[in-house]
This record gives C-alpha cells, sequence and structure tokens, in this order.
C-alpha cells in the first residue's frame, strides 16, 4: 500500500486530488462493468415478492370460493334430507292444514335448493376465473424467478472477478484521501459527486479542461502550468492540472496500482 503523506504546496496538493481522482475512477469502471445488474437484481427480488403477495391472495380467494360452494352443496343435502321427511309426514297428516303447512316448508326448501344451485354456479364461475387467474401469476412468477437467477449468477461472475480489485483500489483510495485535507477533500467530493462521469480534476486538452470544447485564456493556462494555487474552471467547476503533472501521475500511479494488485491475484 502507498504510504500516506501530508500534502503542504498547491502542486503536492493538486498531486493528490489527480491521483486520487486516478483510483476512484477506475473504481467507477469497474461498478459500470457491472452496470444495472445489481438495481435489476433488487427489482426483480420486489416483482416477485410482489407476485407471491397477489399468488397468496388468491389462493385465499380460491380456498374461500371452495369453502363457499361445498357449504352451499351441504345445504342441498340438508334440504333434500328435509324434504323427504317433510313428504313422508305427508302421509300421516291428520287435516288439510297440517298438509299444507308441510307443503309450504317442502317448497321453501325447493328454493333453498334452486338458491344454493345458483349461487353454486355463480361461485364455480367466480373460481373459474380465479383459478386462470393463479395459473397466470405461478407462470410469471417463475418467469421472473428464472430471470432472476439469470441476473443473481451474471452479478455473482462480475463481482468475484472484480471484488478483489476494487476492494484493493478501495483501500488506496482511503489511503490517500488520508492525505488530503478535509475542506479540500469535501470539494473533490462534491464536485465528483456533482459531475455525470465523476471527474473532479481534469487535465487540459488542446487549450480546454478535459472532455469540454470551450477554450481557456492563455493566461489561465500559464497559471494552471505553475501550479501555485488551485485552479477552477468556470464553465465545468472541476479543478484543473497542466497535462504534464496530468501525465506523470498517470504513469506513477499506474505502477502502484499495478502493484497493490499483484498483491491480490498472487
Amino acid at each position: 500500500m502507498a504510504k500516506t503523506t501530508k500534502v503542504t504546496t498547491a502542486e503536492d496538493k493538486l498531486r493528490a486530488l489527480f491521483d486520487l481522482q486516478i483510483i476512484d475512477s477506475r473504481i467507477d469502471r469497474i461498478r459500470v462493468l457491472r452496470g444495472e445488474l445489481p438495481l435489476e437484481v433488487q427489482d426483480a427480488e420486489d416483482q416477485i415478492e410482489g407476485l407471491n403477495t397477489r399468488l397468496e391472495k388468491a389462493q385465499g380467494e380460491v380456498d374461500f370460493v371452495q369453502q363457499s360452494i361445498a357449504a352451499y352443496q351441504n345445504e342441498i343435502v340438508e334440504s333434500k334430507a328435509l324434504i323427504a321427511k317433510y313428504t313422508e309426514q305427508q302421509n300421516n297428516v291428520r287435516n288439510n292444514r297440517e298438509f299444507e303447512s308441510l307443503n309450504k316448508e317442502i317448497e321453501y326448501q325447493t328454493l333453498e335448493i334452486e338458491l344454493c344451485e345458483k349461487r353454486i354456479r355463480e361461485n364455480k364461475a367466480k373460481l373459474e376465473d380465479l383459478e386462470a387467474k393463479v395459473t397466470e401469476v405461478k407462470d410469471v412468477l417463475q418467469l421472473k424467478q428464472e430471470d432472476l437467477e439469470s441476473k443473481r449468477t451474471e452479478l455473482q461472475a462480475i463481482v468475484e472477478e472484480t471484488q478483489a480489485e476494487e476492494d484493493a483500489l478501495s483501500k488506496l483510495s482511503e489511503s490517500l484521501a488520508e492525505g488530503i485535507e478535509p475542506r479540500l477533500l469535501a470539494s473533490y467530493r462534491r464536485i465528483r459527486g456533482a459531475a455525470k462521469n465523476g471527474l473532479a480534476i481534469v487535465p487540459i486538452e488542446r487549450e480546454a479542461s478535459a472532455g469540454s470544447y470551450i477554450k481557456i485564456p492563455p493566461q489561465r493556462i500559464i497559471d494552471i502550468a505553475q501550479r501555485k494555487r488551485i485552479i477552477v474552471d468556470e464553465h465545468s467547476g472541476r479543478i484543473l492540472v497542466d497535462h504534464e503533472l496530468a501525465e506523470e501521475e498517470r504513469e506513477r500511479m499506474t505502477a502502484i496500482i499495478n502493484k497493490e494488485l499483484a498483491k491480490v491475484t498472487a
């Protein structure tokens, strides 16, 4: 691991910041390699959780409807038993009034049977829809689970391939950050966080800051090359360094990075 040294001069600070940027940009590239996979895995997990909830609810509705059908079928059996009982009793009545009373009971139970049969038909139709819904949710759930497993496998392969490198670079980044004064480090991280590409400090290329086409005034380029103070590009908001310093630090940090990575792959 590179030894942490406190920086004092403006040039030292620029070099330290650019070194940190080199490391952090390399970490960024590793994470870009993973792409949106971590988010896709989380999204797939959330979708599966939602589908399981839907499936559980639909299955509960199926169970309730099946119980309702069974209850109506039991009521029909009971009503038929009563009709048989009342019909038998009619053979032993003593007067018309008793006969009519039993006849009304038979009619009532007949209506009850018809009503139960209607409810059974309605519930069977509902059950058919619910079972189709359950099948549909199960099919979607299976596809989502297969997709999740595929994404997990892909992500795991990428993580296993790059995790050791990322851990080593992260430790190196932390070590370098310790040598930078807190105020300057906070500014670097604020600029980096606001930049889409994560670049907080960039070299001058073709008389403009790297990635920009806006020319920097000649006198400002001279001031940057003198490395006597930290200069921020008024257009991009990034800290600027001269091309020569950038090349020196890239070469130096490449050697340091290779040395650190050799330790974790040995």
